[in-house]
Formats: structure tokens, C-alpha cells, sequence
């Protein structure tokens, strides 16, 4: 039996057949070209995530995120896609559905031919990449459910390795601050947001509530070197396990003096994108910070990972905010990577899927096909 007629006899046919129709409704590529049940038919609506608590950062403050929601049918199966558009990505609901809408993915007849179909989608307009992402996170749902598994055993990892998820502290009252630790109570690893004059003041906080391990998120927040290497070595001395982004990701020469002297692992963020960018932060950084909104999705986040690993750097999986299908999604990674902030599903209060969980502080992974999602 060939690929193509195992897709149309499997028994799995029936798996991953419903979501909400009203959220889809008027909101869809064009019909497909040829008709019949086995070409990709994209469908994709708009979608505000509404955050539990502000989300303040060094250079921003929102109380929700603007997100589409996407699914990928072919024959009986749907594969569910997220686009996710923080402020920083450029990206908009407008923007991202004007270039969801030029796709004409009724053109390929084998959802199994991956790279062909992800170059296409590349090839369409330059950057997009959450919008890229949300047809590749689809495209692998989709293809996990024909095959009937989770894409962490379709790539060989072992979901027992995944490892704790940080929990997210922004910056914010200290009453809100204490809020949210008991929140985070489940959890075994901070992630502080800084970047602001008060950032020693928010760690005392937290180091009057829990001696829990920490990790700092500035987001570009400190334009002095001389003062992040202040920060960092005094952070160490905070039980802190790594510094993601410290500085401004233009000040390339700074970074390196930076990375020379720091005590801590220092994580390349706001300044890496997508997989050549790899190459570019080594030498400037220890590790990276992959997440599929800036990578395009899933694929290319999986070769970023491997390159990272065989040049000897640090790799951390995170997220924006997001509901649990693009969480669900990066879970898939996290057999593979040494730190994981993957709690935005857990901001929000609008969730439209099951995925995956935090057990005892612990990424566990759904024995679900495709990223492990179903619809609530």
C-alpha cells in the first residue's frame, strides 16, 4: 500500500474532526480549484486572547493579544494552526489574514510533501512569520493525525525528558507581584520580566516570598553593558539560572564584550528569528530561545534546535501568548531543549483547546496524534 492509499483507508479517519464552527464562519481562503475531499482547504479566523493579568515588559504593556485561529482540512482530517502577534512581531489580525488569504494551498494533492508545500508558503511574501507559523503548526497537526502520532515520537524523543516550565513574572505592583507567585505556586522556575529601574526591587519581592530557582527575561531593557554585567553577576548571586536578551539586539560589539565577562548563560531572543540567525548568535550568546511565532513554525524550529545542539549552545523552547494549540505545538520540542518557558496558554483566560499540561511543575506531553490538541 502506497502512502497515498493508506491516507485514504486509514482508520483513523475520524480522529480530529470538530471545532466550534462559529469561530470559522465567513472567514476562509477561496474553494478549492478541483473539487473532491483530498486537496488542503485553509480556513482561518480572527481572534483576541484576553490576558488574566497585564502583561507588562521593559517597552510595552497590553491586556491582550491579538491572535487567528486556523485549521487545515484535508479528506476528513483537520489540523488545528495558532498565529499569536505580539507588538514586537510587527504582525497584525489584518495583516496576517490578507496573507493567509493569498495562499492557494489547494494546489497540492500530498499533505506529506512538506518541504515543497512550507517553501511555497515562504516564498509568498517575506517576513509573515506567525503567519507562516500557524499554516505550518496546522500542516503538522494534520500530518501527525494521518499517521496517528505525536510529532515528539514521529521526531524520536522521549516525552519523559521534557523538562520544567518556568512560570512568567511581569513587571508590575508589588501587590500584583504577589499575586501572581501564588499563582505560580505549581511551579519550580521563575521567569522574571525586567528591564525597568525597579528590577532589583522586584527580585527582593520574589526572594521575600520563594527561593526558587529564576530566570530573567530584560527584553533589550538594559542599554549599558557596563550595567548588565552589574545585573548579571548580582543576579547570580539571586539563585538565577540564565539571562535572556540583556541589551538592545542591534549592539552586537556590546553583546560580545557582554558574553566574554558574564557569569550567567546569556539567551539570544529579540535577536534571533529564524535558522541562519543560529549561526549568527553563536559567539555572541550561550544558547537561543526558539519560538514558532518568529521561526515559522514547527519544521524550521526542530532545525534551529539541531544546528544550536551541534555548536554546542544552550536551547530553550518559549512562547508567546497563546492558547493551548501553539504551547502544545513548541511541546513538542521540549524532549530536546535545556530550559522551557512555555506558560502562555496559562495567561490567558479564554483557552479554546486541551493540550498539553504542567504536572508538578513538569511539561507532560499528550499521547494525542499530530501537537496533541483537541478542542473545548
Amino acid at each position: 500500500m502506497d502512502r497515498r492509499d493508506f491516507i485514504r483507508t486509514s482508520a483513523l479517519g475520524t480522529l480530529g474532526l470538530s471545532l466550534a464552527p462559529s469561530l470559522f464562519t465567513g472567514c476562509s481562503t477561496p474553494a478549492p480549484r478541483t473539487a473532491g475531499s483530498d486537496r488542503l482547504k485553509l480556513s482561518f479566523k480572527p481572534y483576541d486572547l484576553k490576558l488574566k493579568h497585564a502583561f507588562n515588559l521593559a517597552k510595552n504593556s497590553r491586556t491582550h493579544t491579538p491572535d487567528v485561529q486556523v485549521q487545515l482540512r484535508y479528506g476528513d482530517y483537520i489540523g488545528y494552526g495558532e498565529a499569536s502577534m505580539p507588538p514586537y512581531l510587527g504582525e497584525t489580525q489584518e495583516s496576517v489574514c490578507r496573507f493567509l488569504g493569498q495562499l492557494d494551498l489547494s494546489q497540492f494533492t500530498d499533505p506529506f510533501r512538506l518541504e515543497e508545500i512550507l517553501d511555497y508558503i515562504d516564498s509568498v511574501a517575506p517576513d509573515n512569520r506567525a503567519a507562516k507559523a500557524s499554516v505550518d503548526i496546522a500542516l503538522h497537526d494534520l500530518l501527525g493525525k494521518i499517521m496517528g502520532q505525536p510529532w515528539y515520537r514521529i521526531w524520536g524523543l522521549s516525552p519523559e525528558k521534557a523538562p520544567a516550565t518556568s512560570f512568567t513574572i511581569g513587571i508590575d505592583t508589588e501587590e500584583v507581584v504577589r499575586q501572581k507567585l501564588k499563582e505560580a505556586a505549581p511551579y519550580r522556575i521563575l521567569k522574571i520580566k525586567m528591564g525597568l529601574d525597579n528590577d532589583k526591587e522586584l527580585v527582593r519581592i520574589i526572594r521575600s516570598e520563594t527561593d526558587r530557582p529564576i530566570c530573567v527575561d530584560a527584553n533589550q531593557g538594559w542599554s549599558s553593558k557596563e550595567y548588565a554585567l552589574e545585573m548579571i553577576e548580582w543576579l547570580k548571586e539571586q539563585n538565577c539560572l540564565f539571562v535572556e536578551q540583556p541589551m538592545p539586539k542591534e549592539m552586537v560589539d556590546e553583546q560580545a564584550w557582554l558574553h566574554e565577562r558574564a557569569s550567567l548563560p546569556l539567551i539570544a531572543d529579540e535577536f534571533l528569528q529564524r535558522l541562519p540567525d543560529v549561526r549568527r548568535a553563536y559567539g555572541l550568546y550561550d544558547g537561543i530561545n526558539i519560538k514558532l511565532m518568529k521561526s515559522t513554525g514547527m519544521h524550521e524550529a526542530y532545525q534551529m534546535a539541531i544546528l544550536a545542539r551541534d555548536l554546542d549552545m544552550k536551547v530553550m523552547v518559549g512562547c508567546m501568548t497563546e492558547t493551548s494549540c501553539a504551547v502544545s505545538a513548541a511541546a513538542q520540542l521540549s524532549p530536546l531543549v535545556d530550559w522551557a518557558d512555555l506558560d502562555g496558554n496559562l495567561l490567558i483566560a479564554n483557552d479554546l483547546f486541551d493540550g498539553m499540561k504542567i504536572v508538578d511543575g513538569k511539561i507532560s506531553l499528550p499521547d494525542r496524534p499530530g501537537i496533541g490538541v483537541v478542542p473545548l
